[in-house]
């Protein structure tokens, strides 16, 4: 499997997650190089063939090569998760093109990209073979369900994202199945408190959001579900469910 922004955070969870589960991993990577080689030797430990890939995803033929260089070194991957974002704070009253289309490009320019390398890497066979069809996870959000307008750059490429993996369901398939994932409040944000954090956490039906094993759990089923395609699955502790005009981060402080 190939996964974008593998080196940190969630798509590091990702990765050893995958991995702790028999699958050989490619982890994308950026800037963040010393996170990459760390993750790369906690995947070999686990007995898993490994390599990490450097792309700038605001450049499309950095991406083109991805699937390719995977397939090389690696063996074509069953499966690509779109985890990488880009994620700037903007609003209605400051948005600009430069920032928007930055966000656009990392955000759906990317996905489709590798989706279309990926179809184009996947033997026709695929087509009436479920143990050769590929998937696409591409990692959404929440905030979808329950809209508010901050972070707006961000919130517009993810509706983008979402309705991309339902059209890209439909003329990809059937070598191809493409699935969404959308996580709630999962890891403490760069200027977010610990308190903030674990407060935010709580504004859930079920007293919590989403926790990295959480979406480990709900990719490795959306990675395997052969007869799931063109849908989102939410796994945010029912964070969609409490009304928030804002974000988060901003009705409880930070």
């Amino acid at each position: 499997m190939l996964i974008t922004g593998g080196a940190r955070r969630i798509g590091r969870a990702l990765a050893l997650g995958f991995a702790a589960q028999g699958w050989d991993v490619a982890v994308h990577y950026g800037a963040s190089r010393a996170e990459a080689d760390q993750t790369v030797v906690e995947i070999a430990a686990l007995g898993r063939r490994v390599l990490a890939l450097r792309a700038d995803l605001a450049v499309e033929a950095d991406v083109a090569r991805l699937v390719p260089d995977c397939t090389r070194l690696l063996g074509r991957p069953l499966c690509v998760i779109n985890n990488a974002s880009a994620f700037d704070e903007d609003t209605a009253r400051d948005v600009g093109y430069e920032r928007l289309l930055r966000q656009m490009a990392i955000n759906v320019g990317a996905p489709l990209v590798l989706a279309r390398t990926l179809f184009d890497a996947t033997p026709e066979a695929a087509a009436t073979n479920d143990a050769l069809r590929g998937v696409v996870i591409n990692v959404l959000d929440q905030k979808l369900v329950n809209m508010n307008p901050d972070y707006l750059s961000y919130t517009l490429s993810k509706a983008a994202l979402e309705n991309a993996t339902i059209a890209l369901a439909q003329a990809l398939a059937p070598k191809l199945r493409v699935v969404g994932l959308a996580p709630g409040l999962t890891l403490q944000s760069a200027g977010q408190t610990p308190d903030g954090f674990e407060a935010a956490h709580k504004i859930t039906p079920l007293g919590r959001a989403s926790r990295p094993e959480d979406l480990v759990g709900a990719a490795l089923y959306l990675a395997t579900a052969a007869g799931v395609t063109g849908t989102t699955l939410v796994v945010d502790g029912g964070q969609h469910l409490v009304p928030s005009p804002r974000d988060v981060m901003f009705m409880i402080g930070r």
